[in-house]
């Protein structure tokens, strides 16, 4: 089969093609041909060698992609052949919380991810596609959509009426728009780019910032809430913005934090006033199975763009490294 395989931490550079052996599935495991997958920061920062542990030799990169059940092992009774599947980012992590086996099972990271032809995984670790998407709109769902919904759907679920806030237009945040809408909230964007900020417009933000022209947003944000600030901020950036975040949000608000983009300091007593900082790292099976049935009840599609051929891999991560993107980047492996 074809695929790309990191040889070494040397950025775009690292990302090349080979050939390797098909896999088969072994007991309770199924064989996916995959038809499109996407790009997160995060395959930047491994291909950097600046995401966690350095990724070991020669693995395949890339933790989001969809494709077709092509065969299946022994005792398996989730599938069957001709199935339209994702394999889930975290290929240990079924339900309940997070653990620390589950956290070393992610794709493209600690394991070989989807940029390849074909993929093996277990039964369990892969969920069906919602049916109105194609191969290209699936595969932005299981690390950006994921994120996006765990976030608003955690111990303190996103409700009508409430106010959510998110940061720039990449996968993540475009998603928390969508997903936000979806729920009835009002959604305050935020972008250095008003054309950008149309763009979120369309799937569902009513309010936005252009960071450019205010660089406070955070009192933007206060001002447009007259003075209470939001209940969810879906904080893709990092340290750099988190105070700006947690200065925007509402008495007993979260704060959801997901970007490492950037450093900065965080001043405990910003917190005091019964505000929530939690950390986001992706979520599980169930959680993806339940954000799936609510993406095919409102017909929810994915922002794709850009579509990249095979061929063309490293071009679509020297795309993502610009920045320029609205949504996701695509790979098309047919």
């Amino acid at each position: 089969m074809r695929a790309y395989y990191l040889n070494g931490t040397n950025g775009i550079d690292s990302v090349q093609q080979c050939e390797r052996p098909d896999p088969t599935p072994g007991r309770g495991q199924v064989l996916i041909r995959m038809h499109a997958v996407s790009l997160n920061y995060r395959d930047l920062m491994v291909a950097q060698g600046q995401y966690g542990a350095p990724a070991g030799g020669g693995i395949i990169p890339l933790s989001d992609g969809a494709g077709e059940v092509i065969a299946v092992g022994t005792d398996v009774t989730r599938f069957v052949v001709g199935d339209r599947v994702s394999p889930t980012f975290m290929t240990k992590w079924i339900g309940g919380a997070m653990s620390a086996p589950v956290m070393s099972s992610a794709l493209g990271g600690d394991i070989d991810g989807v940029l390849a032809e074909l993929v093996v995984c277990d039964e369990h670790a892969a969920v069906r596609l919602p049916n109105h998407l194609s191969y290209e709109q699936a595969a932005c769902l299981p690390c950006a959509a994921l994120t996006a919904w765990s976030a608003l759907h955690g111990p303190r679920p996103v409700a009508a009426g409430d106010v959510v806030l998110t940061l720039g237009t990449g996968g993540v945040s475009v998603f928390a728009v969508q997903f936000a809408h979806a729920a009835g909230a009002r959604i305050i964007a935020t972008s250095s780019s008003d054309k950008k900020l149309e763009a979120l417009r369309g799937v569902g933000a009513s309010d936005l910032i252009n960071y450019s022209q205010h660089p406070e947003w955070e009192h933007e944000v206060l001002r447009l809430t007259n003075g209470r600030g939001v209940d969810h901020v879906v904080e893709t950036v990092g340290g750099g913005t988190l105070p700006q975040s947690i200065t925007a949000t509402a008495v007993s608000g979260h704060v959801h934090l997901i970007g490492v983009l950037s450093g900065g300091q965080l001043d405990p007593l910003s917190l005091m006033t019964r505000k929530t900082l939690r950390g986001i790292m992706v979520g599980s099976t169930e959680e993806f199975e339940a954000m799936n049935r609510v993406i095919d009840l409102h017909r929810i599609e994915p922002i794709i763009d850009r579509v990249y051929a095979f061929d063309e891999a490293p071009k679509a991560y020297e795309h993502l490294a610009s920045s320029s993107h609205v949504g996701k980047i695509v790979v098309r492996i047919d």
